[in-house]
């Protein structure tokens, strides 16, 4: 790729007598291995990492002022354009929150539905992730293996609530529509499909010697270092902190089925590869019962009234989205808009990590460290 150089200079080392030239090199923001207008000023002596700048905003839409002025019912769309490769879970934590403060009762129907909702998402946004970090480190047929298997869940979603990217299929209280008829079975011939196609994709790519020491042992870090960072997610779990709000602080129904929480101790690359693929695995396996268990008939909206108004106070909410933590704050005057929104972005708070992982590298480890991270630069740029 050609990078466009800022700056350059020249020092002198006093041991070796050897001049070595530093740059400053532009890496995005159209740079496709950035995921989005991602924006990283790099200074390298030689092909060695000496400072990475992040530099972000070319995205910032305003979205928590703009929540200011909008009924709550208004902000579901907004969220969808924030991680637009997962945007179930934005509607939900959204409405998860509202739903907290006005004490709500869900219906099962619409629970179930939320909930494998999600969980598609979940595997097609790490499906996004698998295609997109093996084509920035050079591997191009698992890019379209994972878009062609991603394309089936879109096109599930587009059945179920009439849009492929941007749902807007969540409301306070339940759920916009009920599953078409034969929905249901046509998930479950997904979930059998994709997990034979799943061990494919391990044994085209998983124990590739080429692809293993591509990746073992860069960017590492320790259980301490993602604590003082504030990490979650698989940035988290990486360092063998085994910790997902799925779990730890049941949501929605994910309390009535079993499933695991896969971690690693190794804290590189290679292990964040391991445990997204493993949580694939577990999505499919929280799909495949919750499937089996959907109720036959019920409603998909709870009692909810007209206009809604969540009553003064303030809340947080949190659930586990495919990049970790996301959380919504709000702050309520008893009116039929926010007076303080909030969302807790897990992109933004794990790309904090970046200037540290990528000091001292090699520069052909850059992108292999940056995709690792899994940014969707809607959700950084809120």
């Amino acid at each position: 790729m050609n990078h466009n150089i800022l700056t350059t200079h020249v020092d002198t080392s006093s041991e070796t007598g050897l001049r070595t030239e530093e740059m400053l090199l532009n890496v995005g923001p159209q740079h496709p291995s950035t995921h989005g207008v991602f924006r990283l000023v790099v200074k390298i002596d030689g092909e060695t990492i000496k400072e990475a700048i992040p530099v972000m905003g070319y995205l910032h839409r305003g979205t928590e002022k703009l929540a200011e002025n909008l009924t709550y019912t208004q902000i579901i769309p907004y969220t969808d354009r924030m991680d637009y490769v997962s945007a179930m879970t934005n509607n939900y934590v959204l409405c998860h929150a509202v739903e907290t403060m006005m004490g709500l009762e869900i219906p099962e129907r619409a629970q179930f539905l939320r909930l494998i909702a999600m969980e598609l998402n979940r595997v097609a946004s790490h499906l996004v992730w698998w295609g997109t970090f093996l084509l920035d480190i050079g591997a191009m047929g698992p890019f379209l293996y994972a878009f062609r298997d991603r394309e089936t869940i879109l096109d599930l979603f587009n059945e179920l609530c009439g849009a492929r990217m941007t749902f807007n299929y969540m409301r306070v209280g339940g759920v916009k529509w009920d599953a078409p008829p034969g929905w249901i079975d046509k998930a479950k011939e997904f979930v059998q499909y994709m997990k034979k196609e799943l061990n494919n994709y391990h044994q085209l790519v998983t124990g590739n010697e080429i692809f293993i020491h591509r990746l073992r042992g860069i960017g590492k870090f320790d259980t301490k270092t993602a604590l003082d960072y504030s990490l979650s997610g698989v940035m988290l779990r990486s360092t063998g902190v085994k910790w997902d709000l799925r779990k730890d602080e049941p949501y929605c129904i994910y309390d009535r089925f079993e499933f695991d929480v896969p971690t690693a101790t190794e804290g590189d690359c290679m292990a964040r590869y391991h445990l997204r693929m493993a949580e694939i695995e577990q999505s499919l396996r929280i799909l495949e019962q919750a499937l089996e268990q959907f109720p036959s008939e019920g409603e998909v909206m709870g009692k909810v009234p007209r206009v809604i108004r969540p009553p003064a106070g303030e809340t947080y909410v949190r659930i586990e989205s495919p990049r970790g933590e996301i959380g919504c704050y709000i702050a309520s005057q008893g009116k039929d808009k926010p007076w303080r929104l909030k969302f807790r972005r897990p992109s933004f708070t794990n790309l904090q990590i970046l200037p540290k992982l990528l000091q001292g590298e090699n520069l052909s480890n850059m992108v292999a460290i940056l995709g690792s991270i899994d940014i969707v630069l809607g959700e950084v740029d809120c």
